[in-house]
């Protein structure tokens, strides 16, 4: 069994949970990556989380659910009463494992297996939580993937236009396809990052499509605040998730999140309330706005 550094966090109910502060080295070599191969897991649920009904009802797609960000997110919306689609790539180990706690929340889910970077496919979806649920109140963009590289230079044509199509246009996609079906009330939620605020020397274009992801949450709320639905962002810091491993070295991930204020990266639960909050009629008088979870990296908003 392997030991790690620990950090230990409270319950409302003063129980004591641990969460990682390093993680041994380890690689994945294709993105966004697989939760269940990850050493260790990533924490997706608060198990002191008790829901209270604020998205009763309520039917949610997540770009991404099956694992890490999206899957606590899902998870976290199950909790509180809605329904979720799961949109995933590859990982169909990630998405039973999702959709089988939601389902044991007593909430119903929709894996979906597709390519988000298609416009048709991004239609597909919606069409399907349609056809399945007959109606949709909540988006939460979540996709993304990110290739380092030392110099912008050594960024191809390739890499540039999958950077782009994931991280961006399929956000684009999926609201077109959502739109038409949101009401008064309902809400989008676009995952950003820090990056977006900070840069990245390495990172030079994911963290230009994260910088789009801002700047379109902020034109499209503006666009539809006549029609009552909210659109906002979660720009995260340094989270232990699939596309960490899958995207940095071994050594890099031995360190990942170590140079934060709190010394420690987040865990995907951490930043599902945060996404709760956005969806729910307690963020009823906020829209175009961005979140930051960040362990403590303050930046100009």
């Amino acid at each position: 069994m392997t030991h790690y550094p620990m950090y230990p966090y409270y319950s409302k109910e003063d129980k004591c949970y641990e969460q990682p502060i390093s993680f041994p080295p380890q690689h994945q070599d294709r993105q966004p990556g697989l939760e269940y191969l990850m050493d260790p897991p990533p924490i997706y649920e608060n198990p002191a989380y008790r829901g209270s009904g604020k998205l009763a009802g309520k039917v949610a797609i997540v770009t991404g659910g099956d694992s890490g960000i999206g899957r606590a997110v899902a998870i976290a919306f199950a909790k509180e009463g809605a329904d979720v689609v799961v949109a995933y790539l590859y990982e169909q180990p990630d998405a039973d494992v999702t959709a089988a706690r939601i389902r044991q929340l007593g909430q119903r889910c929709l894996p979906i297996r597709i390519d988000v970077r298609s416009k048709s496919n991004c239609q597909s979806i919606v069409d399907a939580a349609l056809g399945t649920y007959g109606k949709l109140n909540i988006l939460v963009n979540n996709v993304g993937v990110q290739y380092p590289q030392q110099k912008l230079t050594d960024i191809s044509e390739e890499q540039l236009l999958q950077t782009y199509q994931t991280n961006i246009f399929s956000y684009f996609f999926m609201a077109q396809a959502a739109l038409p079906h949101l009401t008064r009330g309902d809400s989008i939620i676009n995952t950003a990052s820090i990056t977006a605020y900070q840069g990245s020397k390495n990172l030079i274009d994911y963290s230009s499509t994260k910088g789009a992801i801002v700047s379109f949450t902020r034109s499209f709320a503006l666009n539809v605040v006549e029609e009552g639905i909210r659109v906002n962002a979660v720009a995260p810091g340094p989270i232990w998730t699939p596309l960490i491993v899958s995207s940095y070295n071994a050594q890099e991930v031995s360190v990942f999140g170590l140079d934060t204020p709190m010394k420690r990266a987040g865990q995907p639960f951490e930043l599902a309330p945060a996404y709760v909050y956005l969806a729910s009629d307690d963020s009823r008088f906020v829209t175009g706005e961005t979140m930051h979870i960040n362990g403590g990296d303050f930046i100009t908003s």
